[in-house]
């Protein structure tokens, strides 16, 4: 094929002054019809005598001449003819490809130049070679299992670094799973880091995505002792909305209103709890708690049982019913309800303590002081324990006995206020003046604005008092009420300090102070009605039992509980106390003394039972 006047620079007017042209198909199309309207194009199978299709025709011609003259017939193989349209149909797609290449190139060229000059003008940058880490695989869960138990008695022996470091690494592997958060939590919580405690939960909330209510619980437990009682509130609000079910936050939120003050509040968000979460003993015995408070037992009695029912193990139900017993004066049982408790919990060391106190109340001294000692057998580290036989055996015994317990007790904790407390009123009741303001001085130094801090300054007070110096009893008897300003004691005590100094009217305004910023709380006892209706739909079993369809001066003594029977009447325990402490604490009743001759006492603890074939019966093999 040939052209005879084309040529590309000709193919679109105006091409050298526009020296980036834009093509596309119509353009072109148009320029070649152009071209062949004005005879630009000449075709040579159509007009010129030297086209392949001319010499097939002049072939023909000779070999059909030939033919004639008595030869063979030659098969001729011939090419299509082509015509006109669809030469130049092919023509001008072949020029279109062309021009499009030719522009492509002269413009990805021109790119390239740009290019180049700007890559010349910075300055030479290599990126960095990453080495990309394979991925670490993740370890089994059970070694988060491990893991956290391993942190939760590491945690208990004080050893809060190495808790850290393991929980940490948890929280690497598992982001996920917020027992981590909860568990480190508590122990910056333990060592007052309340910040670290924070940003902890805070982390755990986000990487949780807010649906974990344990760690909104736990948060608003830390505002709670914080102080922070509107974001405390928040919290335990959050947690109830991540999980209805969740009895701890409901729990947890009537504690923090009971401490304000909110009763009918704590009662509503307690009926809530058994609503939501079904019977829980921490409900229970807190509802019960209130009952107490208001005198009312029967119903106490009815919700301790309910408390006991849900969990037979719940040592702190079981104390709490004994104290209620004791409060109602029903000493014997008060007796057995704490026998259940050491059977409950056999190494609870309130248990011990309580009970303890409950017999040196009631005059049984050696009875007190064997439970004590048991107590500091099954748990050495309490200085309570401790703090109660010391004071025991300085008013039954000597105060250097007493002092030597005294001064173990604070090497165990140096920070529990009541134990200088105590130990500072003996050297007082011992005229050792100078030695009970050291030990004053001791208590207000670890904390001067918690609870054991007022009655510091209060005891403080009456000692100065006693010695003449007046104004110095005034004054720390206001930095006691300056920190718990509903002490009735303390209060009194101001205005007798006035009477007897003559000032009456002094005497009379402070008890009229009293009197005016004192919290009434305000209680409610129909309660109770509201409450029956989530216990048990059978509604008049449960009047029965709370003996609600009787009026107020009617008593039935079918309805009487045991600890209103005489005391003939009541079954006496069979518990024995030597026995039990053998058989589940292995302690020997004749050796507690030597306990507190040891000065690194060491709890026994059992060797494991060795194997030993011959208890095993021999297996029977089938033939």
């Amino acid at each position: 094929m040939q052209l005879t006047s084309y040529s590309k620079p000709n193919l679109l007017p105006n091409s050298t002054s526009n020296p980036n042209p834009v093509f596309n198909s119509s353009t072109s199309i148009y320029c070649f019809s152009s071209l062949l309207r004005s005879n630009s194009l000449r075709f040579p199978h159509k007009l010129t005598a030297s086209s392949p299709l001319h010499e097939e025709n002049k072939l023909g011609k000779e070999l059909k001449s030939e033919k004639g003259k008595g030869e063979e017939p030659v098969l001729v193989v011939r090419r299509p003819a082509m015509d006109e349209e669809e030469a130049i149909r092919s023509l001008v797609d072949s020029l279109k490809q062309e021009v499009e290449d030719d522009v492509n190139s002269s413009y990805s060229s021109k790119i390239d130049e740009r290019i180049s000059e700007i890559a010349k003008k910075l300055p030479i940058f290599e990126p960095q070679r990453v080495k990309i880490a394979p991925p670490v695989e993740r370890p089994l869960k059970i070694n988060l299992e491990l893991a956290l138990y391993r942190a939760k008695v590491l945690t208990r022996q004080f050893q809060f670094d190495k808790a850290e470091e393991l929980l940490l690494k948890c929280m690497s592997y598992w982001p996920e799973d917020g027992r981590v958060y909860v568990a480190l939590g508590k122990a910056f919580t333990k060592q007052l880091k309340y910040a670290e405690a924070r940003t902890v939960y805070e982390r755990g909330c986000q990487a949780t995505q807010g649906e974990n209510s344990y760690i909104w619980q736990c948060w608003a437990v830390l505002e709670s002792k914080a102080g922070n009682t509107k974001k405390a509130r928040e919290l335990f609000d959050a947690a109830i909305v991540a999980n209805k079910k969740h009895t701890a936050a409901w729990h947890g939120w009537a504690v923090l209103e009971i401490k304000e003050g909110n009763i009918s509040k704590a009662r509503s968000l307690l009926t809530k709890g058994i609503q939501f979460c079904g019977g829980s003993e921490y409900i229970y015995q807190t509802l019960a708690l209130l009952e107490v408070r208001s005198k009312r037992f029967e119903q106490a009695r009815q919700l301790f049982q309910q408390a006991v029912n849900c969990n037979p193990k719940s040592c702190a139900s079981w104390l709490g019913w004994a104290q209620m017993e004791i409060q109602d004066e029903n000493n014997s049982e008060a007796r057995q309800l704490f026998e259940k408790a050491i059977q409950a919990s056999p190494k609870n060391r309130f248990a011990w303590h309580m009970w303890a106190v409950f017999e040196a109340n009631q005059g049984n001294i050696d009875t007190a002081r064997k439970l004590l000692k048991i107590g500091h057998a099954v748990n050495p580290r309490d200085p309570v324990i401790l703090q109660s036989l010391a004071l025991i055996e300085y008013k039954h015994t000597s105060p250097d006995a007493a002092r030597v317990l005294f001064q173990r007790a604070s090497k165990i904790d140096p920070r529990h206020q009541p134990v200088w407390m105590a130990w500072g009123w003996m050297e007082w009741k011992e005229g050792n003046i100078s030695t009970a303001r050291e030990l004053y001085k001791k208590v207000l130094s670890i904390d001067s604005t918690s609870d054991s801090a007022a009655r510091c300054f209060q005891a403080w007070g009456v000692l100065e008092q006693r010695i003449g110096n007046l104004s110095v009893a005034r004054r720390l008897f206001r930095s006691s009420l300056n920190i718990n300003s509903q002490s009735y004691i303390t209060w009194m005590t101001w205005a007798q300090l006035e009477e007897k100094k003559g000032n009456t009217i002094r005497a009379e305004e402070v008890r009229n102070l009293y009197f005016q910023q004192r919290t009434e709380v305000v209680d409610d006892a129909l309660w109770v009605m509201g409450l029956l209706d989530i216990f048990d739909p059978a509604m008049d079993s449960i009047k029965r039992i709370l003996n609600l369809e009787q009026p107020p001066d009617s008593k039935s003594k079918e309805h009487l509980s045991p600890s209103k029977k005489d005391e003939s009447e009541v079954e006496k325990s069979d518990f024995n106390l030597d026995a039990f402490i053998r058989r589940k604490l292995y302690l020997d009743p004749s050796k507690l003394d030597g306990i507190f001759e040891d000065k690194n006492p060491k709890v026994h603890i059992p060797k494991r039972r060795e194997y030993e074939p011959s208890r095993r019966a021999p297996i029977a093999v089938k033939n």
